[in-house]
């Protein structure tokens, strides 16, 4: 799968789980940057990744990821 397709499907998911789409999608974008993210919607998003994708997060590989491209990266890595 290709990194835009990650992407789209990424910020499709933080649309719903964040329940707006003020937000731009960015490499460098974390929770501090999105009005609504807090510790509940990040577990949310979580699992809503792990269930888009069909993966599994280890716990120490979500306590690296600093930002999106972290995450993205996690995925492909993943696929």
């Amino acid at each position: 799968m290709e990194r835009n397709e990650i992407i789209a499907q990424v910020k499709q998911i933080l649309k719903t789980a964040l329940n707006h789409e003020n937000f731009e999608m960015s490499e460098t974008l974390s929770a501090t940057d999105v009005d609504g993210w807090d510790s509940l919607s990040h577990m949310i998003i979580i699992s809503k990744v792990e269930k888009q994708f069909s993966i599994t997060f280890k716990l120490k590989e979500l306590n690296k990821m600093k930002n999106m491209g972290d995450m993205l990266d996690l995925i492909a890595s993943k696929l």
